[in-house]
């Protein structure tokens, strides 16, 4: 049974960039707070989707102090089912992309198959692979870093739709660098 869809090394120009917020790191131990997405068409945004999700536990102060999301925030927002689903139907089957993307969709596989019984499989493109196949004098490849690097505004970063948003950036910065042949990938 294929669990994950397979990672592709290369730069579409169409795809949905995505981003989540949890209360962790480990998937079933941990909730996701906050999903969030870019629909990329021809290397433009078309749509977008965002949504903070009700959880069943309390955000963890360090998790707070990291996102600024807090159990108030989510008390009356709706249940992972609910957004997860409408997410899906965003995502249609499009290759995803973000940073680090395996941790999002380790999570959202994850809560897929525990509300519908359903794997996410779509294939996808980790911008943190491009990034350091592209700029390998950088100590570090960590959004963060990348988005200092391009001198981009990271003021409200660590919320979703801030990050999906960086990370669109940092990517098309990439692109123009394997536009121009300095490396291959």
């Amino acid at each position: 049974m294929n669990y994950k869809g397979k990672q592709l090394r290369l730069f579409p120009t169409d795809y949905v960039l995505l981003d989540i917020e949890t209360t962790g790191f480990k998937p079933g131990d941990s909730e996701i707070t906050e999903i969030a997405a870019y629909k990329v068409k021809d290397n433009k945004v078309i749509d977008t989707f965002s949504s903070l999700i009700k959880i069943n536990k309390q955000v963890p102060p360090n998790i707070v102090e990291i996102t600024h999301i807090t159990d108030d925030m989510l008390k009356d927002q709706p249940p992972i089912e609910v957004v997860l689903k409408e997410f899906k139907e965003f995502l249609g089957d499009s290759i995803i992309m973000g940073h680090n993307v395996t941790f999002d969709i380790d999570f959202l596989t994850h809560y897929s198959y525990e509300c519908f019984g359903e794997y996410i499989t779509n294939d996808y493109v980790d911008t943190l692979t491009l990034a350091r196949k592209y700029l390998p004098h950088l100590n570090h490849h960590k959004l963060q870093t990348l988005s200092e690097y391009y001198n981009l505004d990271i003021e409200g970063e660590h919320r979703a739709l801030k990050d999906v948003d960086l990370t669109y950036q940092v990517y098309n910065k990439l692109k123009e660098i394997a536009d121009e042949g300095i490396n291959t990938i």
